[in-house]
């Protein structure tokens, strides 16, 4: 009795009250304790509403049953299939779809919908990897904002190469615990190839000047990242720099410098071929005959070898390396200064670089300096205050 006269009310009714009144019904089917006759019946009225003509009623309808579970499956697809304002709805929250209608709906849907799926909770990997393979930034950014988003490494990677040159992109990724080793280098590397464009289109420095200082910076920055990620994530951040085309020697050769030896072996094993442990026995050999060896496997510029063997005997030595992943200052002069001693032919690409070397660990090593004196006078005069 109650739903024919609903039905006979909700012909003439106004629009705002059909909401209501479609939302209190919702709310009744789904806590209220129903006969299944009742229950058929309501159903029935909500399947006729999910048509109505006006989109408060539908959207109404949406807001009610989009977190149930116990809502009817066919009204919750048919709002699903409503306009993208009201489909969002139900498809941002409803546990009734499966991965492969989210998969559909992303392939099909447009930024709206992509957006709301983005940001359902729990958000499982099927859906996550279509979304990074063909939703909008917007969409994209929502997901990787999305704590409960199951990402697989292949989607990091995906969105790190459609999105590694937002900024906003770059910043959310980087953010997230779970994205792997070698999608945080290639969101460095991208950025220092925008930040080269950038200058160079600016005329404030020539584009191979550009491009030289952004992949130091890059070299840096990647050391550092091995640093903080720890031994273990050595190895697949070496093979990702190899078939980027970042395994240089130069990158290779700050490693040794900077202390990281992990890094340093983990390169020679990756380019000469042979075990790790058969390259840590060979590059420690004293007589220096199996790092000779192991640098002529791994097909580094033989102009650099003198540089490597002068390193590798002064991190023999041991020298007090802070673990900061920085250039280590006494390191390198001792290196530059041996290099500009030896008759080794043809030097200068090497000092150079070594020079650059030397200047950028003066830097960082006087800007430590100044932070930790000025911290000093800052809790000089803090005790000053509090003994006042």
């Amino acid at each position: 009795m109650i739903v024919r006269q609903f039905l006979q009310w909700v012909r003439t009714a106004p629009a705002g009250e059909r909401a209501e009144a479609t939302s209190a019904l919702a709310r009744a089917y789904l806590w209220s304790d129903l006969s299944d006759e009742e229950r058929t019946a309501i159903e029935g009225v909500m399947v006729m509403l999910a048509d109505d003509v006006s989109p408060l009623v539908r959207a109404a309808l949406a807001e009610v049953l989009a977190p149930s579970p116990e809502a009817p499956a066919t009204v919750v697809h048919i709002l699903a299939d409503d306009r993208p304002d009201i489909a969002a709805v139900v498809l941002a929250r409803s546990p009734l779809f499966i991965d492969a209608e989210l998969v559909d709906r992303v392939a099909t849907g447009g930024p709206m919908i992509e957006a709301a799926i983005a940001r359902r909770v729990p958000l499982p990997r099927a859906v996550a990897a279509a979304l990074a393979e063909v939703a909008s930034a917007e969409a994209c950014l929502e997901m990787i904002e999305n704590p409960t988003a199951e990402i697989a490494p292949l989607s990091f990677a995906r969105l790190a190469e459609r999105f590694g040159d937002l900024a906003a992109m770059r910043e959310a990724l980087l953010a997230r615990r779970d994205l792997p080793i070698e999608c945080r280098q290639t969101l460095i590397a991208r950025l220092s190839a925008t930040l080269a464009r950038f200058v160079a289109d600016r005329a404030w420095m020539s584009g191979e000047h550009a491009r030289m200082v952004t992949r130091e910076a890059c070299e840096k920055a990647t050391v550092a990242l091995a640093v903080r990620a720890g031994d273990a994530e050595a190895e697949p951040l070496v093979r990702h720099l190899r078939r980027s085309g970042q395994l240089t020697a130069g990158l290779i050769l700050r490693a040794l410098l900077s202390g990281h030896a992990t890094l340093f072996e983990e390169a020679l094993a990756e380019l000469s071929g042979l075990p790790l442990r058969r390259v840590r026995l060979l590059i420690y050999d004293k007589t220096g005959v199996g790092f000779r060896v192991v640098f002529a496997r791994a097909g580094l510029p033989v102009s650099t070898f003198p540089a490597f063997r002068f390193a590798l005997e002064a991190w023999r030595e041991g020298p007090d390396l802070d673990g900061a992943g920085r250039l280590h200052r006494r390191m390198v002069e001792r290196v530059l200064t041996a290099c500009g001693q030896a008759d080794i032919g043809e030097v200068e690409p090497l000092l150079a670089l070594l020079r650059r070397f030397a200047a950028e660990a003066a830097r960082e090593e006087a800007l430590t300096a100044c932070e930790k004196l000025e911290q000093e006078v800052v809790a000089e005069l803090m005790r000053a205050r509090l003994a006042a």
